[in-house]
């Protein structure tokens, strides 16, 4: 199980992101359009961790309107070890003392997550595979570049685990409506 603190992306963001799943779907490269029954949507993580008790976050961030309002830009590609293929959020001040905001929270609370989501070792991701054949990466990859730059505004957050069911709203508004699939 993985459970995450999701932010998600204005609409043509969204819809960009998606067209690029699909794409890579038709062309035989798993997605996260394909997993879990299609319940993720584009989105960065700000942390993540086995669980996350959606209450304990949400009253952790309660006074926080997560993430509302970051104006993202993705400008790149890269991989994580494991065939994992993501578009890169370009590090900026403000995405870094947001992150930094909600982990400082999170730890005052004693909500556990992952080393790697941590300040000093987060890499800001949106996801778009999580296993890409070994001879289709580079063709993947291309595939990515092609979309790129996507500028996008964070319009909602939540605490999810997708195996599970799990999307609890966090902040002052509500995740932004899911753009049709």
């Amino acid at each position: 199980m993985v459970a995450a603190i999701e932010l998600y992306l204005d609409t043509d963001a969204t819809r960009r992101i998606r067209a690029l799943w699909h794409a890579l779907e038709a062309e035989g490269i798993p997605t996260l359009a394909s997993l879990l029954n299609e319940r993720h949507r584009p989105h960065l993580s700000l942390a993540a961790a086995h669980r996350l008790a959606p209450d304990a976050v949400a009253e952790a961030l309660r006074d926080l309107d997560v993430g509302r309002g970051l104006a993202l830009e993705l400008d790149f590609v890269g991989q994580f070890v494991g065939r994992v293929l993501w578009l890169g959020a370009t590090v900026t001040e403000e995405l870094l003392a947001h992150h930094r905001a909600v982990h400082e929270r999170l730890t005052a609370a004693g909500v556990e997550v992952w080393d790697h989501y941590r300040p000093g070792r987060w890499v800001p991701h949106c996801t778009v595979s999580m296993r890409v054949p070994n001879p289709l990466m580079g063709h993947a990859i291309r595939r990515c570049l092609e979309i790129l730059p996507v500028r996008a505004t964070v319009t909602g957050a939540a605490v999810t685990d997708h195996a599970n069911d799990i999307a609890h709203p966090l902040g002052h508004g509500r995740p932004a409506d899911d753009v049709s699939r």
